[in-house]
């Protein structure tokens, strides 16, 4: 997002045209670095950042975290990028605020200054854009031609100060205007990324089916539920053993103490075991995972509490049930 410079702020810098690819690969390592240099100092104008304020930032970042977490669930590739200058071929270079690339890894140690299309030998799949207090008309007029032009294929804006979205796709790769994505019960349909986007309750959130998408917030939240619950069970548990160690005192010190650590022991096991099974069925259950007579009743009658323990992270995720119980 930018805007224009105030009479007594400096000016802006010009942002740099893509050289052709043929001159980017006569350039040397050294002048490419420099180019890039050139290319990331227009584009990060501090005062764009300034403008746009916090409630911008966290909408990038969680779409990032949203769909980082579920490709990688999936199995999937997917570079996700938030403000990454992009440098097309004898095209002015820009910085989206979320970029998608399908089937490309996600190293952790990313060393890229800019996603140049010469060197990757491909351009974006898709870019989501937050309107908050920026340019309307960059995002919802110049951007739709101008990356419909780019080829590439799909185009969404989050509208925050509105609170809806605008979706955009190429109707064939060869298109050079973007056709408008007609919502479906509100929801805006991605085919690049296989999920539904739509507003609820002032926040942009993704589908895939009837399951939303779950950040890291939310999945340490609810884990962090489930460990609670957990502690409860094994509480109660120890409380009824208690109970039992008090009546049985009655009859033998020595016999009593034994009979109490014993049932302590198993208390505390059945209790964990007991609990991640309730955790794995919650889990199903909080994600509106149907779950057949079948599996609940596999479920119940496991006893190991590895095998529980990963059918619990997998139900976290997965968006069937016969796919978390192996």
């Amino acid at each position: 997002m930018t805007r224009p410079s105030t009479p007594d702020e400096p000016p802006r810098l010009a942002v740099p045209v893509g050289p052709s690819v043929e001159t980017w690969r006569a350039m040397t390592p050294a002048a490419r670095d420099a180019f890039l240099d050139e290319v990331n100092a227009a584009l990060s104008d501090p005062r764009d950042a300034m403008s746009e304020g916090r409630p911008h930032k966290k909408a990038k970042t969680r779409a990032i975290d949203l769909l980082g977490l579920h490709f990688k669930a999936m199995g999937r590739s997917i570079y996700l990028a938030e403000e990454l200058a992009v440098v097309y071929p004898g095209q002015v270079s820009f910085s989206p605020d979320v970029m998608a690339v399908v089937d490309v890894p996600q190293p952790d140690d990313d060393e890229r200054l800019a996603w140049v299309v010469a060197d990757e030998g491909r351009g974006l799949d898709l870019v989501l854009e937050v309107l908050h207090h920026g340019d309307r008309e960059k995002d919802l007029v110049r951007n739709v031609e101008r990356y419909a032009s780019l080829g590439i294929p799909e185009y969404f804006v989050y509208d925050r100060a509105q609170q809806r979205i605008h979706g955009y796709r190429l109707s064939t790769p060869a298109a050079l205007r973007y056709q408008r994505i007609v919502p479906q019960a509100g929801r805006y349909r991605s085919a690049v990324l296989g999920l539904d986007l739509a507003v609820q309750e002032g926040t942009l959130r993704f589908f895939q089916g009837m399951s939303e998408l779950f950040g890291t917030d939310d999945l340490i939240g609810r884990l962090n539920g489930m460990v609670n619950s957990l502690e409860a069970k094994a509480d109660a548990e120890a409380a009824r053993a208690e109970q039992e160690s008090a009546r049985a005192e009655q009859e033998s010190a020595r016999a009593e103490q034994e009979s109490a650590r014993a049932e302590q022991e198993s208390a505390r096991a059945r209790g964990a075991v007991g609990g991640l099974r309730a955790g794995v069925l919650a889990a199903f259950e909080a994600r509106q995972v149907a779950c057949s007579d079948a599996l609940k009743r596999r479920i119940e009658g496991c006893d190991d509490p590895a095998v529980l323990q990963r059918w619990l992270l997998r139900a976290l995720a997965a968006t069937s049930a016969d796919d978390a119980i192996d």
